[in-house]
């Protein structure tokens, strides 16, 4: 099964996050994960996948205006109605705007017909309610990527499980 991770990213931060989940979605057997740009999507590919988690850097609070204006000319151009759909997030503060970007894409899957992702607290911890979050240190020098890379993986992992059993048939 071919899962996609689809980011925009502005200091390496983003594109990160989509590298741990599309390896957390490559630990299952039987599927083929790849994490593209914005600006090189592989659109074979993509279209060819069942699920899409699309993730983006906090910028105001929001997702980014690239990524925005890209959700809006492809949706149907990789036809993501009847796909698995999720979301990621990265963020310069703690409470920098990441579960606003989450919903954000999520609310935008959900009006392009993608069945959207959360597994809650289903799973137990790490708890990962709408889509991971992880805080860089570009900003506090406490913080960083590296201690949110499980969290990613383990969200790939289980968002790829999800697509196994609903969409693998």
């Amino acid at each position: 099964m071919k899962l996609s991770v689809i980011y925009d990213s502005k200091t390496g931060n983003t594109k990160q996050a989509a590298e741990w989940i599309a390896e957390g979605m490559n630990s299952l057997e039987g599927v083929e994960a790849k994490a593209f740009s914005i600006s090189s999507v592989d659109d074979e590919f993509v279209t060819e996948s069942k699920g899409v988690v699309i993730g983006s850097p906090s910028y105001v609070a929001s997702l980014t205006p690239d990524l925005h204006a890209w959700l809006l000319s492809s949706a149907k151009k990789y036809s993501f109605a009847g796909k698995l759909g999720g979301a990621f997030a990265t963020e310069q503060y703690t409470h920098g705007g990441g579960s606003l970007v989450l919903q954000e894409i999520l609310t935008m899957e959900m009006v392009f017909g993608m069945l959207c992702y959360s597994g809650g607290n289903s799973f137990g911890k790490p708890v990962i309610h709408l889509g991971p979050v992880g805080v860089n240190n570009n900003v506090e020098e406490h913080n960083g990527m590296e201690q949110y890379k499980d969290c990613f993986e383990i969200y790939g992992k289980r968002f790829a499980t999800k697509a196994m059993e609903l969409l693998d048939k």
